[in-house]
Order: structure tokens, then C-alpha cells, then sequence
């Protein structure tokens, strides 16, 4: 059968189309957190299944439109994702807001710097360890050495790869927090915004005395 040089390209058009998307396919997600300090564009790991769904959810809601960046401490992390946080007048407690339900835990990555992680209330109140629904932090962290690792894995129970040490010493980021708080994702583009967030004027209860507001959509 022969066909016209028009419907010829059309065919070829499609199948490229076709093998293009084969290529993105691979079931990789982004985000993209928008502030006026710039943005984070970060990948959401396939390894956390619950956590990366009920995220992307939650953005193509547009939950976290217009929420804040509530609770900094520098060295440590950025935390956001508090409903309560839309309509917060200046100078309020934050940080016990969600969405009516909470995430089954799904621990297992470390906490390096950049990466994203599910807040949750303590032990004793939440001894599954359960994440909140909707809150989350990013690590800034600091750089560490053998002889903190070393500390850390003794206290922890359990060994860093080769990968993992020469990570959180070139990189840095907060190990006294693995093992018990779900990473979910990580930072790609814009780890220098973590660092601007983190030295903005706070209170006493770590809330930016000049509010951080976030967007939050999907990339590719």
C-alpha cells in the first residue's frame, strides 16, 4: 500500500511521539516548590509508594498553594505543608494541622541533604511512626565525618554503605534522623534556596518572622 508523503510524515510524527514517551515513561515524578526565594525542584522516590501518591494528590489539588514555610532551624531543616499556615496571622503557633488522616511509615532512606521527609508526631504518642498526612520538611543539614557516622550507626543499630558515608560527608545532612522519619524524596535543582529559607529572621517557636509562602506543582 502506498501512502502520500503527507500521511507519511504524520506516521513518522506519531511514532516518535510514541517513542518519546516511552523515554519519560520510566515513573518518575517532580515537583517544583515555588518561593520568593527561588526554586526547589525535587524527584519523589518510587521506593516510598504511599507517600509519593498521596504528594502528587495533594499537588494537583493545590493544597499547598499559599501554605507556608512555618517552622526553620538552621543547620537542621525548612518545614511546611500546615493548612493552618494559609490564614495564620503573624506570631502563632503552627504545626499541628493536616489533612484528617496520617501515612503508613515507609522508613528506609537517609536523610542527606536536600532530600524530603514526611513530619509526624513522637513515640509516644505514635510509636508506628506514622507520617503526617501533609506536613513535610527539607534538609539542610550539615556536613559530617567518619567519627559521627561511626557514632551514629552505633546508636542506630544499623551500617552506612560507602555511597551513603561519602554522601553525608561531601554533601552533609542530618543523620541523627534516620531510621525514624520517612524520606520520600529529594532536592535535584535549587539546593541553594534551602540555604536562604534557613537564614531568615524566625521567633522563639523557629516561625520566619516574614512569612515564606510556597506553591507547589508538577514537573517533568
Amino acid at each position: 500500500m502506498k501512502y502520500s508523503p503527507l500521511l507519511k510524515v504524520m506516521y513518522c510524527t506519531i511514532f516518535l511521539g510514541m517513542l518519546l514517551f516511552t523515554a519519560c515513561s520510566d515513573g518518575t515524578t517532580y515537583v517544583v516548590i515555588e518561593t520568593e526565594y527561588g526554586d526547589m525542584k525535587a524527584e519523589l522516590y518510587n521506593s516510598t509508594p504511599i507517600h509519593k501518591e498521596n504528594f502528587i494528590k495533594l499537588v494537583k489539588e493545590s493544597f499547598y498553594d499559599s501554605l507556608l514555610f512555618h517552622r526553620v532551624i538552621p543547620g537542621f531543616m525548612i518545614q511546611g505543608g500546615d493548612p493552618n499556615s494559609k490564614t495564620a496571622p503573624a506570631g502563632s503557633s503552627l504545626g499541628s494541622g493536616g489533612p484528617g488522616y496520617t501515612l503508613d511509615a515507609e522508613i528506609g532512606a537517609p536523610h542527606f541533604r536536600g532530600t524530603l521527609a514526611a513530619a509526624r508526631t513522637g513515640d509516644a504518642v505514635n510509636p508506628e511512626r506514622k507520617s503526617s498526612g501533609s506536613q513535610f520538611y527539607v534538609v539542610q543539614g550539615s556536613k559530617q565525618d567518619d567519627a559521627m557516622l561511626d557514632s551514629w550507626q552505633a546508636r542506630k543499630g544499623f551500617i552506612y554503605n560507602d555511597t551513603q558515608r561519602e554522601k553525608y560527608i561531601t554533601l552533609g545532612g542530618a543523620p541523627q534522623l534516620d531510621g525514624d522519619y520517612t524520606v520520600f524524596g529529594e532536592v535535584i535543582e535549587g539546593l541553594e534556596v534551602i540555604d536562604k529559607i534557613a537564614a531568615v529572621d524566625r521567633d522563639n517557636r523557629d516561625r520566619p518572622l516574614q512569612n515564606v509562602i510556597m506553591k507547589i506543582r508538577l514537573a517533568r
